[in-house]
């Protein structure tokens, strides 16, 4: 496939995949199309930034996000890292902050 048409098909594949339509791509198609789906690494600092900018003390941020005290305050020392969906939901926290507003029962 000529280049051009593989960037033109990759980019309509992210752009079903972005706007909800339903897919069902491998990992290698998408690869071949030049899709990649990066891994998703924090910081600690980044982490503390993140449950700051949304003004949480960590057992506040921790029950947002479902996880223990002692994860975030280790995530936060640099003893350990979150992992998973976890490590994808920072990630999201971070570019959208008000994503798990709906969480907090007001």
């Amino acid at each position: 496939m000529r280049d051009s048409i593989k960037k033109a098909v990759g980019s309509t594949a992210r752009d079903l995949i972005d706007s909800g339509v339903p897919t069902s791509f491998t990992e290698k198609e998408l690869n071949a199309l030049g899709v990649k789906i990066p891994e998703v690494d924090l910081t600690t600092a980044q982490i503390k930034k993140i449950r700051e900018r949304l003004k949480l003390s960590q057992a506040v941020f921790a029950k947002l996000l479902n996880v223990s005290p002692s994860s975030i305050r280790q995530w936060e020392q640099g003893k350990r890292q979150p992992t998973g969906a976890t490590r994808v939901l920072l990630d999201l926290l971070q570019r959208s902050p008000h994503v798990l507003d709906y969480r907090l029962d007001v």
